[in-house]
């Protein structure tokens, strides 16, 4: 029996989340949830950094170009977020390779573009 990487912390950004949208709804501008996303976090004590510069490495070596993401909490999971009416395995890919290059082990992807919020948790696995 394998355990969730990043339970507690999962649980919390997600319900984060899931109260910035029952507040806006679906269907705006991604800035906007990110600015109540960045409120909902201060309000609930995560952890975060919004758009905080990660490195990126290729073959082990660091390159100059940073990425940054929408959120990293818990200095650990990359947090992404998407205003589109769904998301699509490119979608997780990108997210997936974020999490390589940056060498960290949990994202979430979180759509706020449908009528309901959508997430998926995306592990780095070896």
């Amino acid at each position: 029996m394998s355990d969730i990487l990043y339970k507690h912390e999962s649980y919390e950004i997600i319900g984060a989340c899931m109260e910035v949208h029952r507040e806006l709804g679906g269907g705006m501008a991604e800035a906007i949830y990110q600015a109540a996303a960045k409120e909902e976090f201060g309000e609930r004590s995560i952890p975060h950094q919004s758009e905080q510069e990660l490195r990126v490495f290729y073959k082990g070596v660091e390159l100059s170009p940073r990425y940054r993401p929408d959120f990293l909490c818990y200095d650990q999971i990359i947090v992404e977020f998407k205003a589109i009416t769904e998301i699509l395995p490119e979608h997780e890919a990108q997210l997936f390779n974020y999490l390589r290059i940056t060498k960290h082990q949990l994202g979430i992807l979180v759509n706020f573009g449908k009528r309901s919020l959508e997430t998926k948790r995306i592990a780095l696995t070896r």
